[in-house]
């Protein structure tokens, strides 16, 4: 047996009591991942005892970060990016440029150089895509609309932070670090260098985005389809692992992409096929496994002392992470005409930092600009961020109800001004009675709206997404823009008229109050609600909230009903 086995013993030290802590904590009530974090603390340098190898539990966690991101990929098409970047992109640069404003102040404060300011607060202004990823997809609210615009706003900011990791050696100079040659030839010298790196890495991600979009998105697809065709799963399995892994490391090694974005957009081409189900559910264990080994090998590189050395600025930088950058994002989004529930999503998206953050702080260091204690100070951060981060979720259903019920509050935010908040005048009055209000228009909801139409049914959509709405307008379609939830909304959609309300949204945390509204206008209603889990569905039997279909089951029961016709006609 050979003696060097640090990679084995990293791994089942990592998994190992990432197990036992996960499980201590979720009997706790506690996130499972706080358990893991918890495990990567015990088995790193700064406690005593067993350590683990943290260079081999960063390289394990690189692998988790991009089996995540390929994972989204999967489920996440160019066009729901496209939807969304009306607020992802300039609600993502905005909310890096206030946060980072805030961490330079509080460096300043503190008395930190002008560099170590700016990576400093670019370090607290990234959100972890791996942690949103895992707390949307524990909700449920990966596939619907917010869920989409937090996702693409998590792009906006790995695409924004790939362009801060190659522009930061060229400024570093400038900046009162050490760049090199940068440093040595003058403010001329180092705006040049500026100026070129931003063009070199603007166009290795355009040639890495027009490579995945014109060749990625057949050669892929049908390589899959060749080895799906040997019948052998072993295979299948090892391809949709190699793509991952595969696209992501060539990705950074000839377009200077990062591991995760080149994972992300690896999934998206991947998921042109007709067999992108299948690769997500073979690829879904080793995805779980690897995202234990990176939140463990986070915790690893957290020092506890500095809690005990510096607790007022380890309270100053969680209070930036959790609540200043949450402020800022709401705030954000709501300016940008989008409905509180939106707002509120994103902010408890956004209250984490993680893995670029760490990547930002390294590079500091390196480059002179960032003291050593600013990374203490962001590692204890990203620890207790991601720790809280699940509280931050739980505080926004609260949250948007308290907004509903304070009238001053709810003006602020009110869209009543939104020609998209209100039907048009010119609808005819012939498809507002005895109508179908359907909640929701994504894969689901639109399914169902084009069987209503080929059925001569009159409908009108109430749907999220502003873009989507505008465009079903152009086509003749009556919907209307906003949370169902608000009362408002659905007494566009003239409920008080309506046949029946059809909830075909994948986010259910609204349905009760949807339910509540609608009955109370119109009593007589029916309805009919779409839900992903049997718990769901047990309580919204509960509450007598009409017919309730749930995904798996339904596709089922159709699936079988189909095999007994058949099977009875042959027979017959």
């Amino acid at each position: 047996m050979p003696h060097d086995i640090s990679l084995i013993t990293t791994i089942a030290a990592a998994l190992g009591f990432g197990l036992v802590f996960g499980f201590i904590a979720t009997r706790l009530k506690l996130p499972a991942l706080v358990g893991y974090l918890a495990a990567g603390i015990l088995i790193g340098p700064a406690t005593p005892g067993f350590v683990a190898d943290s260079a081999l539990a960063g390289q394990l966690a690189e692998i988790g970060v991009m089996l995540m991101m390929f994972g989204v990929g999967l489920h996440f098409s160019l066009d729901d990016l496209w939807e969304v970047r009306k607020v992802a992109l300039p609600g993502a640069i905005l909310q890096i440029a206030a946060a980072t404003g805030m961490g330079m102040a509080l460096a300043h404060f503190w008395g930190w150089s002008l560099g170590g300011g700016l990576v400093f607060g670019l370090a607290l202004s990234v959100a972890s895509t791996v942690v949103l990823l895992r707390a949307l997809e524990e909700r449920g609210t990966l596939d619907s609309f917010n869920g989409r615009i937090a996702v693409g706003w998590l792009v906006v900011e790995d695409l924004v932070t790939v362009l801060v990791l190659v522009l930061l050696p060229a400024l570093a100079g400038a900046l009162g670090g050490n760049a090199g040659d940068a440093a040595g030839h003058g403010h001329g010298a180092a705006e040049g260098g500026v100026l070129k790196a931003l063009a070199v890495t603007l166009g290795q991600v355009a040639l890495f985005v027009g490579f995945m979009l014109l060749v990625g998105r057949k050669l892929f697809p049908w390589i899959l389809w060749q080895v799906a065709r040997t019948n052998s799963r072993e295979l299948f399995t090892l391809c949709v692992i190699a793509a991952a892994v595969g696209i992501a490391y060539a990705a950074t090694v000839l377009f200077g992409i990062s591991f995760a974005l080149g994972a992300f957009f690896a999934g998206m081409v991947l998921r042109e096929s007709e067999l992108s189900h299948r690769a997500a559910h073979e690829s879904l264990p080793l995805r779980d496994a690897f995202a234990v080994l990176f939140f463990v090998s986070v915790g690893m590189l957290f020092e506890p002392l500095i809690l005990v050395e510096q607790p007022l600025r380890v309270l100053a930088v969680v209070g930036i992470i959790l609540f200043g950058k949450s402020i800022a994002a709401f705030a954000l989004v709501v300016l940008l005409r989008y409905p509180a529930s939106t707002a509120l999503m994103v902010s408890a998206s956004l209250a984490q930092i993680g893995e670029f953050s760490f990547i930002l702080a390294a590079l500091g260091i390196s480059l002179g600009l960032l003291p050593h204690e600013g990374q203490s100070l962001i590692l204890a951060g990203a620890i207790l961020s991601i720790a809280l981060n699940p509280l931050m979720f739980l505080l926004a259903g609260p949250l948007e109800r308290m907004l509903g019920k304070n009238k001053v509050l709810a003006a602020q935010y009110a869209r009543t001004a939104d020609p998209l908040a209100e039907l048009p005048m010119t609808t005819a009055q012939s498809k507002l009675e005895g109508q179908v209000v359907l909640v929701g228009y994504g894969r689901v909801g639109r399914n169902i709206a084009e069987e209503l139409a080929a059925q001569g049914i009159h409908y009108v959509v109430a749907e999220q997404n502003r873009e989507l709405v505008d465009q079903l307008r152009q086509q003749g379609i009556a919907a209307v823009a906003g949370n169902a939830g608000e009362p408002a909304v659905l007494i566009q959609a003239h409920i008080h008229k309506a046949r029946m309300l059809v909830v075909a949204t994948p986010d259910t945390f609204h349905v009760r109050a949807m339910i509540e509204t609608a009955r109370a206008l119109n009593p007589d209603i029916k309805i009919a609600v779409r839900t992903h889990s049997e718990e769901e569905a047990a309580l919204l039997r509960s509450e007598r909230a009409g017919v309730i279909f749930i995904g798996e089951q339904e596709l089922a029961k159709s699936m079988a009903a189909h095999v007994a016709g058949e099977i009875g006609r042959t027979h017959a």
